[in-house]
This record gives C-alpha cells, sequence and structure tokens, in this order.
C-alpha cells in the first residue's frame, strides 16, 4: 500500500510540474509572439495598409480564410518548430491586420492615449483573469460551449453591421466581445492548469486570440466613447 501511494504522488507531482511547464511556455511565447504583432502593426501604418479595400464583406471573408488557413498550419505543425514559425508568421500578419484600427485610432487628438489605455486595460484584465485561472481550484471548462456559441453569434453579428453599419449594434459588439474574450482568457488558461490542454503552440494561438480580441474591442469602444476629433 505505502508503494502504491508514493506511485499515486509520484504521478500527480509529474502531472502538476508537466502543466506548469506548459503553462511557462504559453507565457514564454505569448510574449514572443508581441514582436511579430507590434512589427507588423508598424509597418502596416507606415504604409497605410489597409485589407478591406474595395467590398468588405469580400474582405472579411478573405481575412477569415487567411486566418483560418495559418490556424489550420498551426495545427498540423504543433508538435514540431514549423509550428513555432507559422504561430509567429500568424501574429505578423494579425499585427498588419491591426494597422488599420491604429491608423484611425491615430486620426484622434488622443489617438496615442486610447491605444495605451486599450493596452493598459487589456493587460489588467489578462493578468487577473490569468491569476485566478491559475491558482484557483474550480474547473471552467464548461463555459467552453457557451463561449463558443457567443463567438458564432458575434461573428453573425459583425458580418450584419457591414451592410447595415448601425453604429450601436457596432459598440455592443465591441462591448460582448470584450466580455466574451475575457472570459476566453479564464477559460483558455485554466484548460492549462486543469491539464486539458498540453500543448503549448496550440495553447499559446487560443490565448493570443484571446488577447488580441480584448485589444481591438476596447480600442473600438474607446475611440467611440472617448475620441477627440478636434
Amino acid at each position: 500500500m505505502e508503494n502504491v501511494h508514493t506511485y499515486s504522488q509520484t504521478g500527480a507531482l509529474d502531472i502538476a510540474q508537466k502543466q506548469n511547464r506548459v503553462l511557462r511556455n504559453t507565457y514564454a511565447l505569448l510574449a514572443l509572439s508581441m514582436a511579430p504583432t507590434v512589427a507588423g502593426a508598424l509597418i502596416g501604418v507606415q504604409l497605410k495598409f489597409s485589407f478591406f479595400a474595395g467590398s468588405p464583406f469580400i474582405a472579411f471573408m478573405l481575412f477569415l480564410g487567411v486566418a483560418w488557413g495559418f490556424m489550420w498550419g498551426i495545427e498540423r505543425t504543433k508538435n514540431s518548430g514549423m509550428g513555432v514559425a507559422l504561430l509567429l508568421g500568424f501574429t505578423f500578419f494579425m499585427g498588419l491586420m491591426l494597422s488599420r484600427i491604429l491608423q484611425v485610432a491615430l486620426g484622434f487628438s488622443n489617438g496615442g492615449t486610447l491605444i495605451a489605455m486599450a493596452a493598459g486595460g487589456t493587460g489588467a484584465i489578462f493578468v487577473s483573469l490569468a491569476g485566478v485561472a491559475s491558482t484557483t481550484k474550480r474547473d471552467f471548462s464548461n463555459l467552453g460551449k457557451f463561449l463558443f456559441a457567443g463567438v458564432i453569434l458575434l461573428l453573425v453579428a459583425m458580418v450584419a453591421n457591414i451592410f447595415f453599419q448601425i453604429p450601436a449594434l457596432a459598440l455592443a459588439i465591441s462591448a460582448i466581445a470584450v466580455v466574451i474574450f475575457s472570459a476566453y482568457i479564464l477559460y483558455d488558461i485554466n484548460r492549462i492548469v486543469q491539464g486539458g490542454e498540453d500543448n503549448y503552440i496550440t495553447a499559446t494561438l487560443a490565448v493570443y486570440l484571446d488577447v488580441y480580441n480584448v485589444f481591438v474591442s476596447l480600442l473600438h469602444l474607446l475611440m467611440a466613447l472617448t475620441g477627440d476629433r478636434d
């Protein structure tokens, strides 16, 4: 019985160490992924890059196609160095896509402040929720289905608003997106801690998208509510 107990403790310790290693690697790769994101954003701003020129709907569908193509490739190569390379390539692409909203924000007299506030708010949300997710004993895996359904509804609303262009709907989409992707930070980090995700490349991709969408949505809200064009 003593040997069984010892083996059980050793197994639990090994699992905990593996989960901590995945979490550390996820945080490290997430930090690294910010470099190509910033580089892409800076290049996009300098070149006045706009992926959504012409038909907004076709551009949006094309963007989703490119993004899902990257994500498919990352998932297929998640156990190799190619997975890291594709992830960093994807974050550069997302930086380019981010440049458009940054260009709009910088058109406000307080644009730099708005961007800094959105970045600070995103950081505060991430640190707070990641801290809760990594220390609580509660399992948040039951949130997954509800959050996925919320994302689908958001996509439908975004496509609809491409045609209707309703400012109030755009604000509602941004506000709901902040809530949903903040909850996703809690869900995705907790999933690593609970052992539901053991690949740090896949985990990084998920958390990166959470952080990215929180930032973009916060910036949308700040521009709409406190942007100053004078």
